[in-house]
């Protein structure tokens, strides 16, 4: 039986298997995207399925250590939209 990856959300710390959670890349050209496949091309963070977690990121600039970019408010507004639209859908 294979063990299944597990990655660390830059939210709350906590240690989850990869599948259970939501990736956001940085793409090349420096862009940073929700990725609902998890197989984009690009360096990648982990949070949970939680507005409450990318809060945390957003606040401890978890997504930025991780990303190694700096990221500008707009983006984090889009990202707050995208997980409130994924929140809802489940």
């Amino acid at each position: 039986m294979k063990k299944a990856p597990v990655r660390q959300c830059v939210g709350c710390r906590e240690m989850m298997p990869k599948k259970e959670m939501l990736r956001v890349i940085r793409t090349p050209e420096e862009e940073v995207l929700l990725d609902s496949t998890g197989k984009k091309n690009g360096r990648g963070a982990y949070l949970c399925f939680s507005s409450d977690c990318l809060n945390k990121a957003i606040k401890n600039k978890g997504l930025e250590r991780s990303l190694k970019v700096s990221i500008p408010d707009e983006v984090y507004e889009k990202l707050k939209k995208e997980m409130l639209k994924l929140e809802t859908r489940s």
